[in-house]
Parts: structure tokens; sequence; C-alpha cells
């Protein structure tokens, strides 16, 4: 019986630090683990780089859909990347009447498709350097990967970096980027 439960022991040991192992190769985010079985709502929540994106995702009524089955690719823009817009526009769309065009800004960040940098370089290469892909906001971005670097195009010709690539979550993954991405309007 000693035998039996020192066996059970170390493989219990075993399958935690395999757990443990899997869920460390995703990068830090604003601070904070980001763990993979949970969801992006469950996981930007925690980084704190990312207050404003959470907010407006509160604001445009976004958390159940982004909590859904996915599968997404969020390009989560930075507080930093939200401070760089002219002043008062976050204000501005954050407020209630304004929640159709913080849904339309916010929707133009998502695919509706799981897409790792890798995905991205592979695609942008067939498609001769540039892959154009369409939003669920039905925002048309350009993605590019050179280098070893991912870029995101958007409508107007603004150009977003992505500076942690592949954080992966249950419903999805997230590229961190610097710049908000906006549709034209």
């Amino acid at each position: 019986m000693r035998r039996y439960a020192t066996l059970l022991l170390a493989g219990t040991i075993a399958v935690s630090a395999l757990a443990t192992a899997a869920y460390a190769e995703n990068p830090m985010v604003g601070g904070a683990a980001m763990y993979a079985q949970k969801n992006i709502v469950e996981n930007a929540v925690n980084s704190k780089d990312h207050t404003t994106l959470v907010a407006a995702v509160k604001a445009a009524g976004l958390v159940d859909t982004l909590q859904g089955a996915g599968p997404f690719t969020v390009f989560a823009p930075t507080n930093e990347a939200f401070a760089a817009l002219p002043a008062g526009t976050v204000d501005t769309l954050l407020k209630p009447e304004n929640k159709d065009k913080l849904t339309k800004v916010l929707t133009c960040h998502v695919i509706g498709a799981k897409a790792m940098a890798a995905d991205v370089a592979s695609m942008a290469k067939a498609d001769g350097g540039t892959h154009k892909v369409k939003t669920v906001g039905g925002c048309e971005l350009s993605l590019k990967a050179e280098g070893g670097k991912v870029t995101v195009t958007d409508e107007n010709g603004n150009v977003a970096n992505v500076t942690i690539a592949d954080v992966e979550q249950s419903n999805g993954v997230i590229h961190v980027i610097d710049k908000v991405l906006l549709p034209k309007m």
C-alpha cells in the first residue's frame, strides 16, 4: 500500500510539473501570468498594461463575447497605445452614447480564428508579403511578418507592432500591440 501511495504521489507530481510547464510557456503580459486554460477576458483583467482595453470591452458590452468559445485572435492595444490617441478620444468613446462607435473600434481588433504568429507569417508569405484579413467588426487589416516581427496595418494606414506574440488562451490567442487600430469612419 505504501509503495502504491508513493507511486501515486510521484505520478501526481509529474503531471503537475507537466501542467505547470505547459502554462509557463505563455509570456507574462502587464506583469501578470497568462494561463492557456483561461479565456481572453479572464487573462486580460490581470494585465496592468491593459486596464483601458478591459474598461472599453466592459463599456461596449463585449465581455460575454470574448469569454465565448471562439476561436478569436485579439490584437490587444496597451494603455500607452490608447493614451497616444488624440486627447479626449478614449473618454469620448467610453460614453454610453458612443457605444456603437466603441464596439466598432474594439471589434476591428478581433479576428474570428486563432492565428499564431507563425500562421500570420505563412499567410503573408503565401500572399506575397501581406495577408489581408477581415475582422469581426468588418474592418480589413493587413498582416505582415518580416524578420521575425509581425505588424498589423489598419484601414487608415496606421501600423501597429506586435510587441508580445502568441499569448495562448482557452478560446484563442492574444497578440499585444503598440497602437490602436481604427476603422475608416
